[in-house]
């Protein structure tokens, strides 16, 4: 079938927008985009009025955790399910997540492999969901932050067996931990957790094998550590100094910020749930990670989008609070956007399938009723989303139905 949107507001993903644009789909592709008067329509096309709509590329989160449902106390919650449960919660919340609009994500840790049986799920139709770059489990140190979703390794060899086992059950990046972090008791977010031969290990595995390498790291030592490593993005970079800025801007190492993540932590009051060393880690670092984040942008620190849903009250579907979070802190509404779509696409290594919406691109999209451009909090609302469009098929919003 071949869907011609006409007369629609089209925004690239490049920075890019035309205010009276048609948009030509076919199967799975898209076949022609252009202002209005450009681009001829084929007989027989499917026409949809796009007039007072906006389309974007399909956004993309790098940074969730399909395992974690945003309870309270998300350790307590993991660890007092079975594996079966945590799977079918997975399910449930990637299907949130397509319906919010994101049509890819990148998955930074699960309890154990099975998220590589939803990414097959999710792939053959089974189950409605975005495309899924997973990293299986966390590496991380003994008795490190996130081993309750992780791989504990001592030693070179030890990481470099445990990145393979990621690698054989499917693994697409692998993620590493460089600092303590804030939901994991007894670890402090500023102390670094692997030492730099470690990571360095777990860096070559994972080349070697056409795979990137996320690091977890909230303190500045943690960051310097992995950035002198290789790896290709920090997460959080909440406590980054001048130098781990410097060596990010010069290295071109993306920040993946997931400023959602402490800010709701650090917003729940005095008995909502969530552990006491949990929410005071957050509560000190917060405002921290605000400026860290500014620094970023004011020095060209290359940013991608990533929540970290699956934290407390950091809810899957929401992900789209995390642009709203950005421009507060000085982006342009455009280049959140840009930071969810073609800036994440480069991150995850499919730029030149998705990311941006140009001819012979996937047709993975997200139209919305009014112009995020003005107000980017159109994005979050569901009543808002005109139409989620997955591989040239609308999957969610009224457009589903027409």
């Amino acid at each position: 079938m071949t869907i011609a949107i006409r007369q629609i507001r089209i925004l690239d993903g490049l920075g890019h927008r035309i205010e009276r644009g048609t948009l030509l789909i076919e199967g799975t592709r898209i076949q022609a985009v252009g202002p209005e008067r450009d681009v001829r329509l084929p007989k027989g096309a499917q026409r949809i009025d796009g007039r007072g709509l906006t389309v974007l590329p399909g956004l993309i989160d790098c940074h969730v955790h399909f395992c974690l449902g945003a309870e309270a106390d998300v350790v307590a919650a993991v660890e007092g399910e079975s594996s079966s449960v945590t799977l079918l919660k997975a399910a449930e919340l990637a299907r949130r997540t397509l319906h919010a609009g994101f049509t890819t994500v990148r998955d930074v840790g699960f309890r154990d492999h099975a998220v590589f049986a939803l990414k097959q799920a999710i792939e053959s139709g089974l189950t409605p969901g975005p495309r899924i770059l997973a990293a299986g489990l966390a590496i991380c140190m003994p008795g490190g932050h996130a081993r309750f979703i992780g791989r504990e390794a001592d030693g070179v060899e030890a990481v470099r067996a445990a990145v393979l086992d990621q690698l054989n059950a499917g693994a697409e990046v692998i993620k590493v931990i460089a600092s303590g972090g804030v939901l994991t008791p007894g670890t402090s977010p500023d102390d670094a957790q692997m030492t730099v031969a470690e990571l360095s290990a777990a860096v070559e595995v994972a080349v070697a094998h056409g795979r990137h390498v996320a690091a977890h790291a909230h303190g500045a030592s943690g960051m310097k550590n992995a950035l002198r490593a290789g790896v290709h993005s920090i997460e959080h970079a909440t406590l980054m100094d001048d130098d781990a800025a410097e060596m990010m801007t010069q290295r071109h190492v993306y920040m993946v910020p997931t400023l959602s993540a402490l800010a709701t932590t650090a917003a729940c009051p005095t008995g909502c749930g969530i552990p006491d060393s949990a929410r005071s880690k957050a509560r000190n670092m917060v405002k921290q990670h605000e400026r860290s984040f500014r620094a970023a942008l004011r020095r060209g620190v290359p940013i991608a989008m990533g929540t970290d849903a699956g934290t407390p009250f950091n809810y899957h579907g929401d992900n789209a609070q995390e642009l709203e979070r950005m421009v507060a802190l000085g982006m342009t509404p455009m280049e959140a956007i840009m930071t969810s779509t073609s800036a994440a696409a480069r991150l995850l290594g499919l730029i030149q399938d998705i990311g941006s919406i140009a001819a012979g691109k996937q047709a993975d999209l997200l139209v919305v009723e009014g112009n995020p451009l003005r107000n980017i909090g159109v994005l979050l609302k569901r009543e808002r989303i005109a139409g989620v469009m997955q591989r040239g098929r609308f999957v969610a919003g009224p457009l589903s139905g027409a």
